[in-house]
């Protein structure tokens, strides 16, 4: 009888020589405490992390943890239903109004988890006889969400608004809808996109534009409201999306915009209509780490300092580093090889990053992405680059 599992047997072999080789399985890396947002204990000795998202440091905010505890004496732990049935609580409303307000928008939809914002807004607005533009180094869930979709899904050049142009022509179907998904931060590499020439396009063929603010929102612009603010075009960006477990620390995604009928997709929306709502605990934490990200704007200049140091520490090491500051940053290696070996002496030295290897990285090429936190400190920032030396060292990386 053949075997459900045997598509899998190429990764079998892949984790089995990692491991038989003296490696660690880099998808079973257990945090075992946390004893602050920038350390944790790992395989029993305190960590340094550099692979969290927690790009403020709130998911230990004393405030949020106070909230939540005092959201499940009042209400439960869960909802137990989704938010077309039973799920819809007091605090699901104020936070959907708490996070239009934040973005000057008029409605926004709360999910889950960001994953199920991108599946189901895309889904939902692009239908059968649309067309749906997606940038070719776009995260899973956007690349799910078009799966889902019944549009025909065309994909241009990463970053590349003039080549987005030339597809939107080159197609000539003006009479047809046509959305362009964008992100503000690319997860891997930390490429910030060009929000303001993928506006510029969007107004000259007639489309709309959904971003993905999910790694800028709370990092960049003035008030922390992602790349489209930073750029100056919020107002003409028809969607953005966006996740609660990166800058807010805990877990959950939104949509946020100007368009009245947003609502209706409420009733049309499949990842929002058949998924348990997000437990008061997590509404309530998440109401507090927004607020607390209001309340402290330097977080974001203490994060970006962080991010700038980090960045040149890579670069004075002569490591292939990325090319923009943000609070990704990602050190890109030619061999699997030197990833695996590189990422686990890493964390013998007491660093946890993410190793991404191919296929789910950009250029088929292994890469070590590393995540940084406001509240990181100079002298953590300048372990993690001392101890990157020793690891490129011993890999073979630099001499």
């Amino acid at each position: 009888m053949p075997s459900l599992f045997s598509k899998y047997n190429h990764m079998a072999r892949a984790l089995n020589a990692i491991v038989t080789s003296g490696g660690r399985n880099p998808f079973a890396v257990t945090i075992e405490k946390m004893l602050s947002s920038t350390t944790g204990i790992i395989e029993g000795k305190e960590t340094l992390l550099f692979g969290t998202n927690n790009y403020l440091g709130l998911s230990q905010s004393k405030n949020a943890i106070k909230d939540a505890q005092n959201a499940v004496l009042t209400y439960g732990i869960g909802t137990t239903g989704s938010r077309i049935a039973n799920g819809t609580f007091s605090l699901h409303r104020q936070l959907e109004r708490h996070i239009a307000d934040f973005f000057g928008k008029r409605e926004a939809i709360v999910f889950s988890t960001g994953y199920q914002a991108n599946l189901g807004m895309i889904s939902a607005l692009a239908g059968k006889d649309d067309y749906l533009f997606l940038d070719a180094d776009s995260h899973a869930s956007i690349y799910d969400g078009s799966r889902l979709s019944a549009a025909q899904v065309i994909r241009f050049r990463h970053n590349d608004p003039d080549d987005l142009y030339k597809r939107i022509r080159r197609l000539n179907a003006p009479e047809q809808a046509k959305l362009i998904v964008v992100e503000g931060i690319y997860s891997m590499t930390g490429n910030i996109a060009p929000i303001r020439e993928f506006v510029a396009v969007k107004k000259e063929t007639d489309s709309a534009l959904l971003v993905d603010e999910a790694h800028s929102f709370g990092v960049l612009g003035e008030h922390g409201r992602g790349v489209a603010e930073a750029d100056g075009v919020e107002h003409e960006v028809d969607f953005i999306v966006g996740t609660f477990s990166k800058s807010l620390g805990t877990v959950g995604g939104y949509c946020v915009s100007d368009h009245q009928e947003l609502d209706l997709l409420r009733l049309n929306c499949r990842p929002y209509m058949f998924t348990a709502s997000l437990p008061p605990e997590i509404i309530a934490a998440t109401t507090a780490t927004l607020h607390e990200m209001q309340a402290h704007p330097e977080l974001r200049t203490y994060l970006m300092n962080n991010a700038a140091h980090l960045r040149s520490g890579f670069v004075d090491l002569g490591l292939h580093t990325s090319q923009q500051v943000s609070p990704v940053i990602a050190v890109t290696l030619e061999t699997e090889e030197q990833a695996i070996l590189m990422w686990n002496e890493l964390l013998n030295l007491g660093v946890y990053v993410n190793l991404s290897l191919p296929p789910a990285t950009p250029d088929s090429r292994p890469l070590l992405r590393c995540s940084v936190m406001a509240t990181h400190t100079a002298d953590q920032i300048d372990q993690a680059i001392s101890v990157f030396r020793q690891a490129a060292i011993k890999a073979g990386v630099i001499s």
